[in-house]
């Protein structure tokens, strides 16, 4: 979405952060002489792009408020993750990560509400939420899968 110049300047910042994290989680693997993994299908995600509406003026809404939930559910998991965790500097690791996610979260909302009448995005979101109860009642539960 080139022409939307909101949504581009919010996210640019975004991606410098997500690949900042990326060399994080690399630091911390090496750290611990881990490689990393091959990467898997995500069927979480995958099913998520199924409901994205293939309406030219709510495909937009519907890739920022699935990309808020990805987000959202993150942020959950680094929270108990952080929460739960014994190694003090992984506790920290994964407090700085949820923090991230959850301002991540928020904006990818923000962004909608740029574009969208705010009724319309929390009607939405409210779609989406029961969309993705369907969704993890069917995958397969693995500890090894943040999304």
């Amino acid at each position: 979405y080139p022409d939307k110049s909101y949504l581009v300047d919010k996210l640019v910042p975004v991606v410098q952060e997500e690949w900042m994290h990326f060399k994080l989680v690399l630091d911390e693997l090496k750290k611990r002489n881990l490689q990393l993994g091959q990467q898997r299908k995500d069927e979480y995600v995958n099913d998520l792009l199924k409901f994205v509406s293939t309406s030219k003026e709510y495909r937009l809404l519907d890739k920022l408020l699935m990309s808020g939930l990805i987000e959202a559910r993150s942020c959950e998991r680094f929270r108990l993750l952080s929460l739960e965790i014994s190694d003090d500097s992984l506790k920290q690791f994964y407090h700085n990560l949820m923090r991230a996610e959850a301002a991540h979260y928020r904006m990818f909302l923000d962004i909608a509400e740029q574009y969208y009448p705010k009724e319309t995005v929390k009607k939405r979101w409210e779609e989406w939420l029961s969309y993705e109860t369907k969704v993890l009642k069917e995958i397969e539960l693995r500890g090894d899968r943040m999304h």
